[in-house]
């Protein structure tokens, strides 16, 4: 079996620990190869600094490609292209184009703003135009929340793909029949651009399971049980989470997935063991421990 290609999700920090720990990530993780590195957009452009200064410091600093993420959540269409227009300056040449949710939280009603762009196929469309960026995009395989069948979250996905989209990333799930009934529903109506599986392995249970829930993400009996308790034993929940995440990428790539997104909440270690169960490794190297 060859080797999956594979990406990595970080945020930009915000305190000078936790640019720390995304500097440690990056490191740890740059020796898996990557074919690109992701890097989050706060609601409301609420990171638009943070996230140019984190991008623009790993084209700087590392052999990584990054892609910058986009949303069009409560800013005019000239503002949305000021940035475009930025990262095309800054050398980046992949964004993930996203609507982004409303600042009230998921599942509330969004609002564009009165001169804004009003969804991910516009956004696309603008990076298409402004730069010719290689455009991602997002997709829920259980249906965005505010959608209301599976078909017509397939419908939105072509409609980006029309506007240039070249991949499409999926939100997390937490069983491999979520995300290939979507992959083979989408094939069916025509999708062929590499629609990569979200892998999110539990960092921290409450706050899973709160994501889980704004997103419409199922979790199975077996999967809560699973963790009930972890939160309070952080080393069992880091070896449960590594080996869940890993048995799902295992079930995937038996079913021809060779890509996988990893959203890495800036730890490498959850990350490095699933990719190492997929046959990925990276050197041994000791670490300060002090």
């Amino acid at each position: 079996m060859t080797q999956p290609i594979i990406s990595f999700e970080f945020f930009p920090p915000k305190s000078e620990a936790m640019e720390a720990r995304l500097w440690d990530a990056v490191s740890r993780l740059s020796p898996l190869q990557p074919d690109f590195v992701s890097v989050t957009y706060g609601a409301g452009g609420s990171t638009r600094e943070r996230t140019h200064r984190t991008v623009k410091r790993i084209i700087d600093e590392t052999n990584l490609k990054p892609a910058a993420h986009l949303t069009c959540v409560a800013a005019s269409r000239s503002e949305v292209d000021e940035v475009l227009q930025s990262y095309w300056d800054a050398g980046v040449r992949h964004i993930v184009a996203l609507r982004g949710d409303p600042p009230t939280g998921v599942g509330t009603e969004f609002v564009a703003h009165p001169d804004g762009y009003i969804n991910a196929t516009e956004v696309t469309a603008a990076a298409r135009r402004i730069g010719d960026f290689d455009v991602s995009v997002s997709f829920y395989p259980e249906k965005h929340p505010e959608s209301p069948s599976l078909a017509h979250d397939i419908d939105v996905l072509k409609a980006k793909i029309d506007a240039g989209a070249t991949r499409a990333i999926s939100q997390f799930f937490c069983e491999p029949g979520v995300y290939l009934r979507f992959r083979d529903a989408a094939a069916k109506a025509g999708v062929t651009i590499p629609l990569l599986p979200g892998i999110m392995a539990v960092g921290n249970v409450a706050g899973y399971m709160r994501m889980a829930h704004s997103t419409g993400t199922s979790v199975p009996a077996w999967f809560a049980e699973a963790f009930d308790g972890l939160d309070q034993n952080p080393e069992v929940r880091d070896m449960v989470a590594a080996s869940v995440a890993a048995d799902l990428c295992l079930k995937l790539q038996a079913e021809g997935v060779d890509r996988f997104h990893f959203y890495t909440l800036n730890r490498a270690e959850l990350a490095l063991a699933t990719c190492r169960r997929l046959g990925l490794k990276t050197p041994i190297i000791e670490r300060d421990v002090a």
